[in-house]
């Protein structure tokens, strides 16, 4: 017999198990975790099976976090959103702080409440901290836009933002794991909320919202997300390599360091976020804009647009080109995004998103990649019609022929090594024409 069996904690336990045993139910009711969640301060919620197809693609990711998962509750937690809309960024950061903080103390309250009924629970963050081990892969935990879709909260809008029917896009999401079944299962709703206006589109002021669809991941990351991960990343190098303060100040302003203080002390601040700010969509956000669109246009969108502010880019990107030419009055600053892949698997993965479409118009050819070395891995690249494919192993005939070694291949990314070297050392061969390796080298700028 065990020397703890007599302990008090554990015959207590013992007698709680055998009367919680005839009280335990593996499915919860719908209605009740509604209310539940509801009452905590969330104002809507859905409930999606982790069978569901549209979480499929990210369940071996959730089950890692949490193994027993078989329900996400996923909630919104709305914004102000003449705070959002402000020119004065900074306004608009408390809102988006502030809000946050709010989804991570309402999944909070609904895991206790419901660790109190037996009910085993995990809350990921709604947003920051993330698994930053892990970058410049996939820090997040879990993809909270999926979830809210698959739970009937909303659609993706062209911003790429999920619109709530009745809030637009003025929410944040939060998604909580647990190990039972409920009685009832969401679906998403049958209509997009996003009208598709396109005032994203014009008050974006880095072009990365494309009026077909498009979206540039590598505009928005690095000047939204200047003072966050690359950004900051970028920052820190930037001193590192400063021979003096002088020399420091030539690369940051006064006005940049304290921005990035700012940032240090009270939470990373967002540059833009302006498609949310104009977003029309939502039954009770629409009024303004159905009701004189004129003026909504003068009083949301212009002022955004004529701010006077430095926009972050990296040379030669589309949306370098597009600030001189939509927004000459908006000062350019040229610096790196920051990422830097740590793996070719991890090389591969980002291409569709730093690829810059407008840099590769004209340009119709198939690269096969054979990387050696530490990582062995064969891949074809396809760039055409301005747009990027990517496919493990070799597919159709290619253009050119890259054979490179892991490690030196990554050293050339992150600028360690001059390719020049590299060619002549062997470490990296190509068959085809270099004039096709500028050009890929083009599409892809840092």
């Amino acid at each position: 017999m065990p020397k703890f069996d007599h302990h008090p904690t554990v015959r207590r336990f013992r007698e709680q198990a055998q009367s919680n045993d005839s009280k335990s139910t593996s499915v919860i009711d719908a209605e009740w975790l509604r209310n539940l969640c509801l009452a905590a301060g969330a104002d809507d919620v859905g409930f999606v099976e982790i069978e569901r197809s549209q979480v499929a693609n990210q369940r071996q990711d959730i089950l890692t976090a949490f193994p027993p998962t078989k329900t996400l509750i996923s909630f919104v937690c709305r914004m102000n959103k003449e705070n959002v809309r402000s020119p004065a960024r900074s306004v608009a950061n408390v809102e988006f702080h502030s809000t946050g903080d709010e989804v991570n103390h309402v999944a909070r309250e609904i895991v206790a409440a419901l660790e109190q009924q037996g009910v085993r629970a995990l809350n990921p963050a709604m947003g920051f901290p993330m698994e930053m081990d892990r970058f410049p892969g996939k820090v997040w935990v879990i993809s909270h836009k999926p979830v809210a879709v698959a739970a009937g909260l909303g659609h993706m809008g062209i911003h790429r933002n999920v619109i709530h029917p009745k809030f637009g896009n003025f929410i944040l999401l939060g998604t909580i794991l647990i190990d039972k079944e409920v009685t009832k299962y969401n679906q998403p709703i049958d209509y997009n909320p996003c009208l598709e206006c396109k005032l994203c589109v014009t008050a974006c002021p880095v072009g990365a919202i494309g009026t077909d669809g498009h979206f540039n991941f590598s505009a928005c990351y690095t000047h939204n997300y200047r003072e966050f991960m690359g950004g900051f990343t970028d920052w820190v190098e930037n001193i590192a390599e400063s021979k003096s303060a002088r020399n420091y100040r030539q690369k940051a302003s006064s006005a940049e360091s304290a921005s990035m203080w700012q940032s240090l002390s009270f939470g990373a601040n967002y540059k833009a976020a302006y498609c949310m700010a104009v977003c029309p969509a939502g039954e009770d956000v629409i009024a303004a804009f159905l009701t004189n669109r004129k003026d909504f246009i003068q009083e949301v969108v212009k002022p955004l647009e004529n701010k006077e502010e430095t926009i972050y880019v990296v040379p030669g990107s589309d949306a370098e080109a597009h600030v001189k030419r939509r927004f000459p009055h908006k000062k350019v600053k040229r610096i790196s995004n920051g990422l830097q892949p740590s793996s070719i698997r991890g090389f591969l993965r980002g291409l569709p998103l730093t690829f810059q479409r407008n840099q590769s118009e004209g340009l119709d050819a198939t690269y096969h990649f054979t990387f050696t070395g530490a990582e062995e891995c064969r891949a074809t690249v396809m760039i055409r019609d301005k747009k990027i494919q990517v496919h493990d192993g070799y597919i159709g005939n290619a253009d050119i022929h890259i054979t490179a070694d892991s490690d030196n291949w990554l050293r050339f990314l992150a600028k360690e090594q001059n390719i020049i070297w590299a060619l002549l050392r062997r470490k990296i061969r190509v068959k085809g024409s270099l004039r096709l390796l500028q050009a890929f080298s083009k599409c892809f700028p840092s």
